[in-house]
């Protein structure tokens, strides 16, 4: 059960109050906005949502990089550098989606039958407090997640990196310095770069975007498992758009109508696939500023504005 803080609301010491300082009390009492419930959500949420199997999830991504690195020593460290960054990005994509689909997928429809609902919206904690409240609780559990495993990705790589110096160190001991040098900076330009971390925050923007989608039909779904289903419908929809999209321009006319339904369709179903920087990343293309700019601007659009959506449909929902 969420827990109000106190603070939140102020209770007369007697009833003996004038009736102006009674309606002054009322406003602070019935305040439109408070950062402080907003807050005591958010940690209950996170609180919650932490009793979840997340951390097997974390620890399956472990196991998977550890794994990884032992299996790939037969290939090339170039080779080696790519598939690590191949496999481990896509990992942290695939973890951060699911988990942002079934985290937040229960978090209405349990609160409807556990009846908490009731009791927080009875303190009385308008539903934008309560939606704002959850959403920001699940983007909250995604940052974490993406830090703990990006921190494990980024140390295996690390590891590798320095065990294929040494082995080079080793193996060109007679080199001239210069070729020594080259081939120290070749190793490391291949293993981490700087277009690493963009494509981390791309990634965490993306299960933003879905997290904020899942709210939204989570608001006139029945039950988690329908919202699950749905989610993974859209999920794939948002992958093939692009492609489907080129497909129909070219084998049907690009007249104005044509173009206007592909918008609107573009607007309801994101293109997920414009958050697919891992190929760029893995094949050492550098990600321009412009590039992920938009990107960014893109996910935080599509996740404000499903977040808006899921409010006012859960305003005139009937609890």
């Amino acid at each position: 059960m969420v827990v109000i803080p106190d603070s939140c609301f102020v209770i007369p010491s007697s009833f003996d109050i004038r009736a102006s300082s009674f309606i002054g009390l009322m406003e602070t009492r019935y305040r439109a906005f408070s950062i402080s419930r907003i807050l005591a959500i958010t940690l209950n949420t996170l609180t919650e949502l932490t009793r979840l199997r997340v951390f097997y999830v974390l620890l399956v991504f472990a196991l998977l990089l550890i794994g990884s690195s032992i299996f790939m020593a037969q290939f090339s460290f170039q080779q080696e550098f790519q598939i690590l960054k191949d496999v481990s990005l896509g990992a942290i994509s695939i973890f951060t989606s699911l988990l942002a689909i079934v985290a937040t997928a229960r978090l209405l429809p349990q609160d409807i039958e556990d009846r908490t609902v009731y009791t927080i919206l009875a303190k009385p904690v308008p539903r934008f407090e309560y939606v704002l409240g959850k959403i920001t609780g699940v983007l909250l559990l995604l940052a974490i997640s993406t830090l703990v495993m990006s921190a494990a990705f980024l140390a295996v790589l690390y590891l590798r990196e320095q065990a294929v110096i040494h082995a080079t160190l080793r193996q060109m001991v007679g080199a001239p310095p210069e070729q020594l040098a080259d081939a120290l900076r070749e190793i490391r330009s291949s293993a981490l770069n700087i277009d690493i971390f963009p494509g981390i925050i791309i990634i965490y923007l993306k299960a933003c975007l879905l997290a904020a989608l899942t709210l939204f039909v989570s608001t006139f779904a029945t039950t988690n498992i329908f919202t699950i289903v749905v989610m993974v419908f859209i999920y794939f929809i948002g992958h093939l758009q692009a492609t489907a999209r080129e497909y129909w321009l070219q084998e049907h006319s690009s007249g104005l109508l044509t173009r206007v339904f592909l918008a609107i369709v573009a607007l309801l179903f994101p293109d997920l696939q414009a958050f697919n920087l891992v190929d760029d990343i893995v094949a050492g293309t550098a990600i321009s500023l412009a590039l992920f700019i938009k990107t960014a601007l893109l996910g935080i659009f599509y996740t404000t504005m499903y977040t808006l959506l899921a409010a006012f449909v859960f305003y005139g929902k009937e609890l």
